[in-house]
C-alpha cells in the first residue's frame, strides 16, 4: 500500500502536473475578469443598441405566466433564460479570441525547424535521384565524375 502512494506522490509533484494546477487556477481568474468586461461593458453597450432591451430580462416563464425577472420567475416555475444563455455565448467567444490571439503570439515565437540538408542530386543521364557522393548512377551505370 505504502507503494500506491509513494508512486502516486511522485504522480503528483511532477512538473505537468502541477503546471497544469496552475493553469487551471489562473482560467478561474481570466474566466471571472472575462465575465466582468461581459456584464460590465459589452453588455451594456448592446442593451443602449436594442433599445434598453436587458438581455437578463429574456426569459420565458413556463408556466405562460408573467414575472417581473427570471429570479422571481425561477421561484415558481421552470423557465428558458435566453439572457443568460446569450451572455454565456459572449463569454465564450471572448475567451476563444483571447485564447487564439494569445496562441498565434505564441506560435511567432517558436523556431522554425531548419529545412533538412539536400544529400540527393539528379543523375545527367537518366534523370534519377542519386546519392551526392556517388560516382557512379546506380540506375543507368553511367560514370558521374
Amino acid at each position: 500500500m505504502s507503494s500506491f502512494f509513494r508512486e502516486f506522490r511522485e504522480f503528483a509533484v511532477k512538473g505537468n502536473v502541477m503546471d497544469l494546477a496552475i493553469g487551471v487556477i489562473i482560467g478561474g481568474a481570466f474566466g471571472k475578469i472575462v465575465t466582468s468586461v461581459v456584464n460590465d461593458l459589452v453588455m451594456p453597450v448592446i442593451t443602449l443598441i436594442t433599445g434598453n432591451i436587458h438581455l437578463s430580462n429574456l426569459f420565458i416563464a413556463l408556466d405562460g405566466k408573467h414575472y417581473e425577472s427570471v429570479d422571481d420567475a425561477k421561484k415558481v416555475t421552470s423557465v428558458i433564460d435566453a439572457g443568460s444563455f446569450i451572455t454565456n455565448v459572449v463569454d465564450f467567444l471572448i475567451i476563444a479570441f483571447v485564447i487564439f490571439i494569445f496562441i498565434r503570439q505564441i506560435n511567432k515565437f517558436k523556431k522554425k525547424p531548419e529545412p533538412a540538408p539536400v544529400m540527393t542530386k539528379e543523375c545527367p543521364y537518366c534523370k534519377t535521384s542519386i546519392h551526392l557522393e556517388a560516382t557512379k548512377c546506380p540506375n543507368c551505370t553511367a560514370d558521374l565524375k
